[in-house]
């Protein structure tokens, strides 16, 4: 076991992947053309991000949008950061029939992620895909099918791999830091008033009507439903575009968890949880309050749980070792304790010391992280995706699983020869 981890290699960044993605070689460019698919809230976002950490690297040509407001909002975004009028579409088919364009950007309702880079790929483009990879388990495989058909990059949009006190977290466990590691408790607490802003009950624009929003292409493949401005706004409150709790925010936990001990599926999933704290004059279908229970077949357990009613404990994983303990909270915090055994610990347990390392922000600069490696990759300059579609598809069928089981109330097992999941 090494005892060499100091405070100096603590800091540093780790680009590592559990399973990386070796490309073949392409030409350097200079500038890689991109176009955005969703321009809401997480796409204005991550055009925020572009340009930040990417900026003289891309030249953004299109965008797209069902929403009349988003749209104008990106367009002027762009002509303000890029210095450039980029072209404007409602329909996502006509962005991808731009030759120049070269790399999509898809952040969207989850229902929509499969058809979308499907057709991302099928036109010779490369995508990075917002998690989850897709809205079922047999979706993200078929996506994984046309990946390797097509040999086109994806990059999934589970950013805590490029950040760097999960890298540091996990470089700490090959060093043997925290000694056998079999059990994991990761949890996502919020909270809101029930007035005002509850839960994923985002803002509704005054003047949204049917008129200024493509309410058929934000359906897409789901049921039809007569024009609703609440399900389009708030899509994370409703199973027919969301998964909620469990593809929304679980899939990145049970990501990291894979990424830091070098896991990939569970072998079990058992879940529970229900609409507890909005039960009244609310018609989400989504739970606020869920746990999760995984098994590995290598004797590891993970400890998952999420409640959207208190806020005290955040947003954090603990990974419990023989021999110490990480934790991550936040995003932004990252805390080594070595295990005290009762005032008697072993010499080379004895001899560590305890870390807390604050770095506020570092979620952005994760992201700008994550799209920048794309972009890198897409010019050929570097070999490695941080998180591609394998290891994209692994983290979804965590949370499908854990969808599956409490929808069904019964625990759901991983068949890796079938690439399915079943029911005990």
């Amino acid at each position: 076991m090494s005892e060499s981890f100091s405070r100096r290699d603590f800091t540093r960044s780790v680009a590592l992947s559990a399973a990386p993605a070796f490309l073949p070689s392409l030409s350097a460019a200079d500038t890689v053309n991109t176009g955005i698919i969703g321009v809401g809230t997480r796409g204005n976002y991550l055009v925020d991000r572009l340009y930040a950490g990417s900026g003289s690297m891309i030249k953004m040509l299109a965008i797209c949008d069902t929403y009349e407001a988003h749209r104008a909002r990106a367009k002027d975004k762009v002509q303000t950061k890029g210095n450039n009028t980029p072209d404007v579409h409602v329909d996502y088919q006509d962005l991808l029939k731009n030759p120049d364009i070269s790399t999509v950007v898809i952040a969207t309702p989850e229902h929509l992620h499969h058809s979308m880079t499907i057709a991302a790929l099928k036109a010779g483009k490369n995508v990075y895909i917002e998690k989850p990879l897709a809205h079922t388990i047999e979706e993200g495989e078929e996506i994984l099918k046309v990946a390797r058909q097509t040999k086109r990059l994806i990059q999934v949009g589970t950013q805590n791999r490029s950040n760097s006190l999960y890298q540091d977290a996990r470089k700490m466990v090959q060093e043997g830091m925290i000694g056998e590691c079999h059990y994991v408790r990761a949890f996502w607490y919020r909270n809101a008033l029930n007035t005002g802003a509850p839960a994923w009950r985002y803002t509704v624009p005054p003047d949204t009507n049917e008129s200024n929003t493509d309410w058929k292409r934000f359906l897409g493949p789901a049921k039809n439903r007569p024009f609703d401005k609440q399900r389009y706004f708030q899509w994370r409150l409703y199973s027919d575009y969301s998964g909620g709790i469990s593809t929304d925010l679980l899939v990145h936990q049970t990501d990291i968890t894979n990424f830091v001990l070098g896991k990939t599926v569970p072998d079990t999933c058992m879940a529970s949880g229900g609409v507890y704290r909005w039960s009244k004059d609310d018609d989400r279908d989504v739970p606020d309050t869920f746990s999760a229970i995984y098994d590995y077949k290598d004797r590891f357990h993970l400890n998952y749980s999420c409640y959207l009613g208190n806020e005290q404990f955040g947003y954090g994983e603990q990974f419990c070792g023989d021999e110490g303990t990480l934790e991550v909270l936040n995003r932004q915090q990252l805390v080594f304790s070595p295990e005290k055994f009762y005032g008697k610990p072993p010499a080379h347990v004895a001899a560590r010391k305890a870390v807390k390392i604050d770095r506020p922000g570092n979620d952005n600069l994760a992201v700008e992280a994550h799209l920048r490696n794309l972009i890198e990759a897409v010019q050929g300059k570097t070999k490695e995706l941080i998180a591609p579609v394998e290891v994209g598809q692994q983290a979804a069928v965590g949370g499908h699983m854990a969808t599956l089981s409490l929808r069904a109330g019964k625990k759901v097992i991983w068949d890796e020869r079938t690439r399915k999941a079943r029911f005990v």
